[in-house]
């Protein structure tokens, strides 16, 4: 476990570790997870392993500092990994991030450029979303006032999330699940999708085989994004078909997968 200090206040953001050669490769969670829980079976895959590997996760989730003073916007987030990574001596990382961290991923390739050389996206939130109050995930989550959910209505979305992610989300501090929940369906300016088709790196889109045709695909694939799906899987592909995750992945990250 390494860690650095990331903002003013001393908070830390914590990390697993695996040695191996450069360039880094970097795994970051989506909303309510944790990297080491979500990451560590394919970052030892025989077709991922030996690259130095930083499992890392973010503020307010799994080992990393919980600050209730925090916005917790995408920019925030971008920025105090962009300070972790710096403080690890990280550059031109190969970036693997899913869900709300796919969506943290692609801010921080915006703004901070020199931290990433290649970006794999697992499924990540590319465009708004309408909060909607009982359902799953982000939507159910920022569906709710701030006040009320710190009140009580985390235990509805506990209810809802099931066993599997409320191992970790209960790791999450609330507000940091809501605001980041918040955040992340309001989406950023320019849009996460648009920020995808501008970034001049290599860059692969991951989705479950069984959602269908990934909306806009054309357009990214016109820009140079791979978008590849990934069968036997549900969102969170890396856990559903490690396997098949691998494969694409170190595909994306070799170039064996461009055009």
């Amino acid at each position: 476990m390494r860690s650095a200090v990331v903002t003013s206040a001393d908070d830390r953001m914590r990390w697993v570790e695996l040695p191996g050669q450069e360039p880094s490769r970097v795994y970051v969670h989506g909303l309510g997870a944790t990297s080491p829980a979500y990451f560590a079976e394919v970052a030892v895959h025989p077709l991922l392993t030996g690259r130095r590997s930083l499992l890392i996760d973010l503020l307010g989730h799994g080992h990393s500092d919980r600050p209730t003073d925090l916005d917790y916007t995408l920019e925030s987030h971008a920025d105090a990994l962009a300070t972790a990574l710096t403080a690890a001596g990280v550059a031109d990382a190969e970036v693997v991030a899913h869900s709300m961290g796919g969506s943290v991923a692609l801010v921080l390739a915006a703004r901070h450029p020199h931290l990433v050389s290649r970006l794999v996206l697992v499924d990540a939130n590319l465009d708004p979303i309408e909060p909607r109050r009982g359902a799953g995930g982000s939507s159910g989550i920022a569906a709710w006032p701030e006040q009320e959910f710190l009140a009580g209505g985390w235990q509805d979305v506990r209810d809802r999330v099931g066993p599997h992610w409320w191992s970790t989300m209960r790791l999450a501090g609330r507000e940091a699940l809501h605001r980041s929940a918040v955040h992340l369906v309001r989406g950023t300016t320019p849009t996460l999708r648009e920020l995808l088709l501008r970034l001049p790196i290599p860059r692969t889109y991951l989705l479950p085989a069984a959602d269908g045709p990934l909306p806009g695909a054309e357009a990214l694939t016109a820009a140079g994004v791979n978008v590849v799906p990934i069968p036997d899987c549900g969102h969170n592909i890396m856990l559903d078909n490690p396997d098949a995750f691998a494969r694409a992945t170190s595909a994306a990250l070799t170039g064996a997968g461009e055009r």
